[in-house]
C-alpha cells in the first residue's frame, strides 16, 4: 500500500539522496559488489521495493541465479569471494548494530581488500542502501515495478 507517492516526497530531499546514491556508484567499487551488498542488507531490511531493484539491475549486469538466491547463507554457499565475504559481514554488522557486535575483527578482513577510504566509502554505501529501505518501507512504495535502465 501506498502511503507517500512521490509526487508528495519534496524535491531536496530525493535530490540528497541521489546525490549520495550517485556518489557510492561513482567511486570505482565493481557494481555487483555494491549489488550484493544492497541486496543482503534489503533481505535483513525486509524491502521488497529494494530487492525487486538491485536483483533486476544484478541480473541485468550478468550476475547468476545461484549467487543472488544464496545471498542470505553466504557463509555457507562456496561461490563467494573473501572480498565479498568481508563486505557481507561488514554490511550485516552495520545495518543489524547488536550492542555487543566485534567490529575491529570486521575491520582487520575488510583491510585486506579495501583502502580505508574505500571502508569509509563502504560504511556510507551500507548506510544509504538502509536508509533507502526505511523511506520505501515507510512511504510504502509497491515492489515489482522496477525496470533496469541501462
Amino acid at each position: 500500500m501506498e502511503r507517500i507517492k512521490n509526487s508528495d516526497v519534496p524535491q531536496g530531499l530525493m535530490a540528497a539522496m541521489r546525490g549520495v546514491q550517485n556518489y557510492i556508484d561513482q567511486c570505482g567499487f565493481d557494481p555487483l559488489l555494491l549489488d550484493l551488498m544492497r541486496i543482503r542488507v534489503s533481505q535483513i531490511n525486509g524491502c521488497a521495493y529494494c530487492l525487486d531493484m538491485h536483483t533486476k539491475e544484478a541480473l541485468h549486469a550478468g550476475e547468476t541465479v545461484q549467487r543472488l538466491i544464496s545471498v542470505s547463507a553466504w557463509r555457507e554457499a562456496p561461490y563467494y569471494s573473501p572480498q565479498e565475504r568481508a563486505l557481507l559481514e561488514f554490511a550485516e554488522l552495520l545495518t543489524r548494530m547488536e550492542e555487543d557486535a566485534e567490529i575491529d575483527p570486521v575491520h582487520e578482513e575488510l583491510l585486506k581488500y579495501f583502502t580505508k577510504a574505500e571502508i569509509a566509502n563502504l560504511t556510507v554505501a551500507i548506510a544509504q542502501i538502509n536508509s533507502w529501505n526505511r523511506f520505501v518501507k515507510s512511504t510504502g512504495i509497491v515492489a515489482g515495478s522496477y525496470v533496469v535502465r541501462k
